[in-house]
């Protein structure tokens, strides 16, 4: 029996490497609506941005990517697909005004992926439909990706 990778992703997934990690992210990314929120919940080092990593790569960017917590938001060109990579870990205050000073609004439309690291941060602005991926790591030390 075949599954999908958003089945096993609502089961959850555990990777031995961070190559693991990315080849998970590109079977979603291969998936993956027009116009999604990723919303990357998880603790320092659980490998929120070795996801996007592989996400990049799936939409077929070729420039690296790095976390943008100084930056706040990157944007990547990959073919067809632009991604917008934000780590809300330094945003202050209301997640709504937040949002608006750096106009993700405009980041939730085609041909546009926004992921967001550390969600929490901007909680009340995140739109409905919004994917929420759990990330962790297992006592065993492998990393987790689950799907709500």
């Amino acid at each position: 029996m075949v599954t999908s990778i958003c089945d096993r992703l609502r089961a959850g997934v555990a990777t031995a490497s961070a190559g693991e990690t990315r080849v998970l992210a590109r079977e979603l990314a291969a998936v993956l609506p027009p116009d999604t929120v990723l919303a990357l919940h998880g603790t320092l080092g659980v490998g929120k941005t070795t996801f996007v990593q592989g996400l990049a790569e799936g939409f077929g960017v070729t420039e690296p990517v790095t976390s943008p917590t100084f930056n706040l938001l990157t944007l990547h060109r990959g073919g067809a697909r632009l991604l917008a990579h934000l780590d809300a870990y330094r945003l202050e205050g209301d997640g709504a005004a937040a949002a608006e000073s750096l106009m993700l609004d405009d980041f939730l439309v085609s041909p546009w992926c926004l992921a967001v690291e550390w969600p929490e941060k901007i909680a009340t602005w995140l739109p409905a439909g919004a994917w929420h991926l759990d990330l962790g790591i297992a006592p065993d030390g492998r990393h987790t990706v689950r799907l709500r």
